[in-house]
């Protein structure tokens, strides 16, 4: 049996704002090596705010602060 391997990781969604992890989703790793960042809806502040990638396996829901 062929073992199937994929280049599409799960990362979870933090808000920059409340520091929730609200939302997962996957990406190519080699075509988007950078963090994705995106501008979602937070149901805990009921507005739209931008979301930070972090790895889903973080136990906690913190946004790492970029590295300049």
């Amino acid at each position: 049996m062929v073992k199937k391997t994929t280049k599409r990781k799960l990362v979870g969604l933090v808000s920059e704002e409340s520091g929730q992890r609200t939302y997962y989703t996957t990406k190519n790793t080699q075509n988007t090596p950078d963090k994705l960042v995106l501008r979602k809806y937070d149901p805990k502040l009921k507005k739209h705010v931008t979301f930070a990638e972090t790895k889903k396996s973080l136990g906690r829901n913190e946004v790492k602060a970029k590295k300049h």
